[in-house]
């Protein structure tokens, strides 16, 4: 449809124009924030630049939602004030119909957005953490020492002293097996448990069971049969966001399994599919509050999307915050904001000035 294209043709250039703003104001928010510890490790300006092009995919990610709000509200408020859209109006088009092009990029930048953190973001800022970390002698171990978790439903506890996440050795290993009551069936101690790809083959181990009501040891002979992933061992040290959805979903499983806590970062989870709508969210409130100004229109279109789209990140913010404390259930944290603002959105949309 003509219009369609006309408004594309409109909206195109603004987008490009304030996403390259914005970008270029995260990107120096990060470099500045930094800058002082550069330069106090005389760390060579190769290298800062080395570091701000890794966040070029994260401040992309962070600015592609307000972009697509900014560019959106700025093309319906300067149509609705050089009265263009008088003409259209007349000619019998509803607004919704309008503005329909614009809902169809905001929903494929949200689908967009969830790929390009998920193969993008992710890795590269991974890279940018890692050399900053690097340049600034930032020391990060995710070895752990003085571990206790459980596995296959809790029948099966491991207590390890240290754990070597490089090497993928547990040093100092104890494991016991219960039955469903809680009665010990036997006690496995090895001084040292190695990760072959498949399961760990422990050192010298010795097993102690109940016959009758002594307690004996004997050498154990199948060591195969110990098969829990080594970032098992990892606990915490894991961050959700350094991981990609399928990843983050069996760190989840993981941490049930191992009976660790895993409420937040199943809200990271469910946060990771919800956080990418705010594209097309933020597409919605800024064509629905477009039109409802009689007097300084662009300006006002601006701030009122504006406005509408801190309260949406405000709300989503309330309710992780709720969902991490399990004060409310992780997915209803993750997606409630979503839901509400969507249908906010849609409501306003349908009244909107036609």
């Amino acid at each position: 449809m003509i219009l369609d294209r006309y408004l594309i043709k409109q909206f195109i250039p603004i987008f490009f124009v304030a996403i390259s703003m914005f970008m270029l104001l995260l990107s120096l928010i990060d470099l500045f924030a930094n800058l002082w510890r550069y330069l106090n490790y005389e760390v060579p300006a190769k290298q800062i630049l080395q570091v701000s092009l890794y966040y070029l995919p994260k401040s992309f990610s962070y600015a592609l939602p307000i972009s697509l709000l900014f560019a959106a509200a700025y093309t319906l408020g300067d149509l609705y004030a050089r009265n263009e859209l008088t003409s259209i109006f007349a000619s019998g088009i509803p607004f919704w119909r309008f503005s329909l092009s614009l809902l169809f990029i905001g929903l494929f930048a949200s689908l967009f957005s969830f790929f390009f953190d998920d193969r993008a973001v992710i890795p590269t800022l991974k890279m940018k953490n890692d050399l900053s970390r690097i340049l600034l002698h930032q020391q990060r171990t995710e070895n752990n020492s003085d571990i206790v978790i459980k596995a296959r439903s809790g029948e099966l506890i491991y207590s390890v002293d240290y754990y070597d996440h490089v090497e993928y050795v547990l040093n100092g290993i104890s494991i016991i097996e219960q039955d469903k009551e809680g009665r010990m069936v036997y006690l496995i101690r090895s001084p040292r448990a190695v990760w072959t790809g498949e399961y760990w083959e422990l050192s010298n181990p010795i097993i102690y069971e109940w016959r009758g009501d002594l307690l004996r040891s004997r050498p154990m002979e199948k060591t195969n049969i110990f098969r829990e992933h080594p970032d098992t061992f990892r606990r915490n040290m894991v961050n959700v966001e350094d991981l990609s959805a399928r990843e983050a979903g069996l760190l989840v499983k993981d941490l049930k399994a191992a009976g660790l806590p895993f409420i937040q970062p199943l809200a990271e989870y469910y946060h990771r599919f919800s956080f990418p709508t705010a594209s097309f969210v933020v597409m919605i409130l800024s064509i629905s509050m477009g039109g409802r100004f009689k007097k300084n229109i662009l300006l006002m279109s601006l701030l009122a999307s504006l406005a509408a789209a801190v309260l949406f990140y405000v709300m989503e913010m309330i309710t992780m915050m709720m969902a991490k404390l399990s004060y409310i259930p992780p997915f209803i944290g993750a997606w409630f904001p979503v839901i509400v603002f969507i249908f906010f959105g849609l409501v306003l949309l349908r009244s909107a000035k036609t």
